[in-house]
């Protein structure tokens, strides 16, 4: 019953309403056509699935008012809220999203293609990341439920928000990485206007009436729309106080640029990678292979923690390349409510072309399809290319292809890869596989200071959420996990006094009176 309940679209979701000041309003202007490159039908062709509105930039900036007007310039009573009162917002908002599974999943396999256990996951997994930063953000206050001395000066120390956030979601994981931005923010009390990414924007509408119910006027406020169109005039406004992104660094630097007070500016983004993976001589191949397939092909390659190229030592690189482009070919492509399915449709209409592009690039000068399947294409798929010897000169070890082609580079010297990675505009993470500690101490040592995760002998990925995600360079600003994120939303502010008894007797009066918000040494257990 499941299977046919999610592999059948029963009715067209038309969000004619868009969140503004604590209300859904109906949108009467232009509506944007929402389809899915998902088709049921013999002969190709793509499923509509909906509509949005298609926002103009006058209701765009009038949305940005509400939310201006919520924070009040730390003024407001979100900002200036108890911390209970602020968690159980957040509690009565994730206990109703969970009513909503079904059809979030449902969206995300028809939006973007994502196989339904990966759906489930990216459900189950944001409503534990939101249960984690309650439960984090009350540590927090518990370890500020105090005061310090220092050189005869008591301070109270705590958090506070950082203003009005512009939130940017990906695609390619449209709950949770979003709303690994959007929580923290609301947590430490910042307010916000969140526009969903181009696909994988109907599975929010389920959400907006719990964002509705849950916080305040003007708090979280969701508009619709092209981003040069609504996000870009909010930024010229200078309005913004933070810009959380998470894309690529041409659309945050374009935005960045829009902004008047470049200064005040904070900036939150998790950008793009071109993590690799390091294959050495006495490396488990079974191991590597299977971490690598992981890796390069999960969601079809469309994730920045992806491998997106493979170093493989001359030494092994016959057998690991065989074995590979095999193990490439056995994988499954269909629907993703079918059982065992890896390999999806892709949501962007020209991913396929693109991958191509690459794919003759790299043949032209020199390398070659090493898989049967490699490159077939389908007018929604291309099935993974596994393209061998790749070299600088080809634009799939340039750019991140953020899709189905895998790019192999034997090597020597270690060193070579070392310097290619310290060259690279990104550093995000690396997979090394290896087991003779004599080569991995002094390659881990090295690899630290060039990514900011090594993964011993497994495949990148961001979770668990607890741990630090973040990158250098152009991979990203600022870091994202429970713990981290709660700080990257937030600054560090107190209240000092001299320590003096006429002082001392206003600290113990403010805190016994238990009037202000701030000055407080309860805690939620």
């Amino acid at each position: 019953m499941a299977t046919l309940n999610y592999a059948t679209i029963d009715s067209l979701l038309h969000q004619k309403t868009y969140l503004d000041n604590g209300e859904l309003v109906k949108w009467n202007g232009q509506m944007d056509d929402v389809h899915s490159s998902i088709s049921t039908t013999e002969e190709y062709k793509p499923t509509l699935l909906g509509s949005i509105p298609h926002m103009d930039e006058k209701t765009a900036l009038d949305v940005l008012d509400s939310a201006v007007k919520a924070y009040d310039q730390g003024k407001g009573n979100w900002p200036t809220m108890r911390v209970k009162d602020r968690v159980a917002c957040m509690q009565q908002f994730v206990e109703i999203m969970q009513t909503k599974r079904t059809e979030v999943v449902k969206l995300l396999m028809w939006e973007i293609g994502k196989t339904l256990p990966d759906s489930e996951k990216e459900f189950d997994r944001t409503v534990q990341y939101i249960h984690d930063t309650i439960e984090d953000y009350k540590q927090l206050d518990r370890d500020s439920a105090k005061f310090v001395k220092v050189d005869s000066i008591n301070a109270h120390i705590r958090r506070g928000p950082l203003g009005v956030v512009l939130c940017l979601g990906p695609y390619n994981y449209p709950l949770n990485e979003t709303f690994a931005l959007l929580i923290p923010a609301l947590m430490m009390g910042n307010t916000a206007v969140f526009k969903p990414a181009k696909h994988g924007v109907l599975l929010l509408s389920p959400l907006l009436e719990a964002f509705q119910k849950s916080f305040q006027a003007g708090v979280i406020n969701v508009i619709y729309g092209r981003g040069r169109e609504v996000a870009a005039p909010i930024m010229k406004t200078g309005k913004i106080d933070v810009l959380a992104l998470i894309g690529n660094s041409t659309s945050a630097i374009a935005l960045q640029d829009q902004h008047p007070y470049k200064s005040r500016l904070r900036l939150i983004l998790g950008l793009e990678a071109k993590n690799p993976a390091i294959v050495l001589p006495g490396a488990d191949l079974d191991l590597a292979i299977a971490e690598c397939i992981n890796g390069t092909l999960s969601y079809n390659g469309q994730r920045c923690t992806a491998l997106k190229i493979l170093y493989v030592h001359d030494e092994i690189k016959e057998e690991f390349n065989k074995r590979f482009a095999e193990k490439v070919d056995q994988l499954k492509f269909g629907q993703p409510w079918e059982e065992g399915v890896k390999l999806t449709p892709l949501p962007e209409p020209n991913k396929p072309a693109y991958i191509q592009e690459l794919i003759d690039d790299a043949t032209q000068k020199g390398a070659k399809v090493l898989n049967e399947k490699g490159g077939t294409t389908t007018p929604n798929y291309i099935y993974p290319a596994v393209l061998y010897p790749v070299d600088e000169s080809m634009r799939v070890y340039q750019e991140e292809q953020f899709g189905p082609v895998i790019p192999i580079k034997p090597f020597k010297n270690i060193q070579e890869i070392l310097d290619d990675m310290a060259k690279s505009d990104y550093g995000q993470q690396v997979s090394l596989f290896g087991k003779n500690i004599n080569e991995l101490s002094p390659l881990i040592d090295v690899l630290v200071n060039l990514v900011c995760r090594v993964n011993l002998n497994s495949s990148c990925q961001r979770g668990p959420d607890v741990l630090p995600f973040t990158g250098r360079k152009d991979s990203a600003v600022g870091t994202l996990s429970v713990h981290d994120a709660l700080r990257s939303f937030s600054i560090r502010t107190f209240v000092a006094s001299k320590d003096n008894p006429k002082n001392n007797e206003i600290l113990e009066e403010l805190l016994n009176s238990k009037k202000s918000n701030f000055v407080s040494t309860d805690y939620l257990l």
